[in-house]
């Protein structure tokens, strides 16, 4: 390898290894990524995930798992590491603008050894967002993110590219690449419009390989080039590289990376299980990947019992592995209760002379089932009441917990506090929570559907119909705007209209 010529330290990276675990879209997820470490792989890559989606993600520190993760609003969660990958976990971003790439990049550095852009993959769900292969057709618009990511993130970054239909083409384009400071290039043999029953151009990658001084990682050879452990070292031979990226291959049969030849299909899986159901991986993903590995026994009777498998539980009966689940389960069950508890415990210590309740403001508890009207809000009710006790009005006071970025606000009202003790994904929710205990704990009507009607709703009806006045969520919007101080203090919504 030449270990001279890399751009960034090599210490932050090793790109040494002959083999790394390829990305592939659903399976690099992090059971699949530890057992092809606890086989021998230097390397392992997540699946590609879009920047848009990752963007909009927190971080949450995952007490239970003990894990990292990184949650959509919707409260998916789009990526999770641990400890134990840290050094050797590569993020693959889909992206096509050098900003958002950036914004992720920088999201997940702490967390990951480096940062990877996919320039190959050829599926719709990339290249129709301009990303994954499309980006090769753009070598200026490849340049900026690359560059952008090198010079704003202190990890290495590396790419992943297929080969252009010409050789001169491929070489001109890797050079390019080579000259914004990456760290090292994955070379995918086959052209964006060619699939796995294609060969795979060793020659292009081994020409591309002599053309630039920075590691070159050659992928594509699982489906007719890499069957067992010392296929890896003849396709990296065939093709000049520093290293060989796997995925189908690794997919099938993760022990792969094992020197000392794979082992059984039937232990492999039972290892798969186990960390599947330890690190909570998503039940979809953990049959698309055990379907990936019985491939031609599918239609076994154990097969049978995946496909129609609709829980973790059920996949491990199909695979008798019922007694690890139930007993990691209860162990995860009684980590769960026990954090609860600390949080609890953590929320009285933490201010004494403030109300407190477990409530949340959810106006959507079901698809079908609204819990409160739309014009109508707690943070409304409240405020009334406090003008017909001829009270100040309420005062809000909303903190953002820097873990997951997660808000919770107090209430003044009577100069009495009053909070709830979970925490809302927006400053709005929180605010809306903290009203809901007040009105509780006072005994007033919040709003809920199936309350008796109070002036406040009748009086709502009446300005809708005569159109005075926007609906209440616009009130409060306006309010937030002209009293809002910061993110860590608000002041009253403004006056409502009447």
């Amino acid at each position: 390898m030449k270990e001279e010529m890399i751009k960034q330290p090599v210490s932050r990276l090793c790109f040494r290894s002959k083999v790394a675990l390829a990305p592939m879209v659903r399976v690099g997820t992090l059971p699949m990524r530890l057992l092809a470490l606890d086989y021998g792989a230097d390397i392992v890559y997540c699946e590609e995930l879009i920047d848009i989606k990752m963007q909009q993600c927190r971080r949450v520190v995952n007490e239970v798992l003990e894990t990292v993760d990184f949650v959509a609003p919707e409260e998916r969660v789009m990526f999770r590491t641990c400890e134990r990958e840290k050094d050797h976990v590569v993020f693959q971003m889909g992206t096509a603008d050098p900003e958002r790439a950036l914004a992720v990049a920088k999201l997940v550095e702490n967390d990951v050894a480096a940062i990877d852009v996919n320039m190959g993959c050829p599926k719709e769900y990339s290249t129709k967002g301009g990303m994954g292969a499309a980006l090769l057709s753009h070598p200026d618009r490849i340049e900026r993110i690359l560059r952008t990511l090198v010079k704003g993130v202190s990890k290495p970054v590396t790419c992943k590219i297929r080969i252009l239909p010409s050789l001169e083409d491929t070489i001109r384009l890797v050079q390019r690449i080579e000259r914004t400071g990456v760290a090292a290039i994955a070379v995918h043999g086959r052209q964006k419009e060619e699939r796995p029953q294609h060969p795979v151009h060793c020659d292009v990658i081994k020409a591309v390989a002599e053309a630039v001084s920075i590691p070159v990682i050659a992928n594509g050879g699982s489906q007719d080039c890499i069957k067992v452990h010392l296929d890896i070292e003849a396709f990296r031979a065939a093709t000049g590289a520093s290293s060989v990226m796997l995925a189908r291959a690794a997919m099938w049969n993760p022990s792969i990376f094992r020197r000392d030849g794979p082992l059984p299909l039937e232990q492999v899986i039972g290892e798969y299980i186990r960390y599947a159901i330890r690190y909570d991986n998503h039940t979809f993903n953990t049959k698309y990947c055990l379907c990936q590995m019985l491939r031609e026994k599918l239609e076994s009777p154990q097969g049978k019992k995946l496909h129609s498998a609709q829980s973790h539980r059920e996949i491990c009966e199909a695979f008798d592995s019922v007694e690890y689940y139930k007993e990691t389960t209860a162990m995860l069950e009684a980590r769960s209760a026990a954090e609860a508890r600390r949080r609890r415990t953590d929320d009285q210590l933490e201010d004494t002379d403030v109300t407190t309740m477990t409530v949340r403001f959810d106006r959507q508890v079901q698809e079908t089932l609204r819990d409160y009207p739309p014009q109508i809000t707690p943070k409304m009710f409240l405020l009334e009441w406090s003008r017909s006790e001829q009270l100040p009005q309420p005062v809000y006071e909303t903190v953002q917990r820097p873990l997951d970025r997660f808000f919770r606000s107090t209430v003044t009202v009577a100069d009495k506090k009053y909070r709830s003790t979970a925490w809302d994904k927006s400053k709005k929710l929180a605010e809306q929570t903290a009203a809901i205990v007040c009105l509780r704990t006072l005994g007033l009507p919040e709003g809920r559907i199936g309350e008796e009607e109070s002036n406040l709703v009748k009086k709502r009806k009446r300005e809708e119909k005569t159109e005075c006045s926007g609906s209440a969520e616009s009130a409060e919007e306006s309010g937030h705007a002209a009293n809002k101080r910061n993110h860590v203090l608000s002041t009253p919504e403004s006056e409502v209209p009447r």
